[in-house]
């Protein structure tokens, strides 16, 4: 039996770990704590077998100044690290790539430089680059979710299908960061029209939802990526793990 593969997310913002609220960062709360470094390490320590690490100050303001940051995750943990935002040229890749990410998920880069991006996912393939589809009613958006394309999602998603993308990660923006809920059936109808793997991004609040994730599997769904549920010990064993690494019973 194959299993969902359950992917905790680390939002950087000036150099911080935040909290993100329908595409708006906000700083955590001292209980998750600040440091990203630390926060990878925690993740490992609970048995993660991949991290995805999204870059506001990228995203948003177009700065690279938290690769130093990213380099230091991916030499922290032994997991692969899957990274995004604000990667706009093959430059931009070639940097982010040699800080040791085994993944990169870009958005802006496709549709406003398509040419771009099809240079880059030519050298470094469907396995290295996937796509992020950050969506609020139907419509795609980008620069750190705020602004809008008019492009519809499943249009969007069947083109890059065609160029090659064999992956997708698809957040509704709506419900990410207040524990709304996964929208499986737009993960589902994505899967159907572009045959690629889906990682659900957004909404998820306990393991009965993993379950229905995992219920779809079959149809290309196998991952997600979880943030504040996880942040807030929303699933049984997580409070255990974490007081037996403490060594506090």
């Amino acid at each position: 039996m194959r299993y969902l593969l359950v992917i905790p997310s680390i939002d950087i913002k000036d150099g911080k770990t935040v909290r993100v609220v329908q595409g708006i960062p906000e700083l955590h709360s001292k209980e998750y704590g600040s440091d990203p470094v630390e926060m990878a390490r925690i993740w490992r320590a609970e048995n993660a077998k991949m991290l995805h690490v999204v870059d506001f100050d990228g995203a948003i303001e177009y700065s690279h100044r938290n690769f130093k940051i990213v380099e230091e995750i991916c030499a922290s943990v032994v997991i692969p690290v899957e990274f995004t935002g604000g990667i706009r040229t093959m430059d931009d890749v070639k940097m982010i790539m040699d800080t040791g990410i085994c993944r990169l998920a870009v958005a802006t880069m496709a549709i406003e430089n398509r040419e771009e991006f099809i240079k880059v996912f030519e050298q470094y393939g469907p396995t290295k680059i996937v796509v992020s589809l950050d969506i609020i009613d139907d419509e795609i958006i980008l620069r750190g979710k705020r602004q809008k394309t008019g492009l519809n999602y499943l249009e969007f998603a069947k083109q890059l299908a065609d160029i090659g993308v064999e992956r997708f990660i698809v957040t509704d923006v709506s419900k990410n960061g207040i524990l709304g809920g996964p929208n499986l059936p737009i993960c589902i109808e994505i899967a159907n029209h572009t045959k690629a793997k889906i990682t659900v991004s957004g909404g998820v609040r306990n393991k009965d939802e993993l379950m229905d994730i995992q219920g779809i599997m079959h149809l290309g769904v196998d991952s997600v990526i979880v943030g504040r549920a996880l942040y807030e010990n929303r699933f049984p064993c997580q409070k255990l793990w974490r007081v037996a690494e403490s060594g506090i019973f």
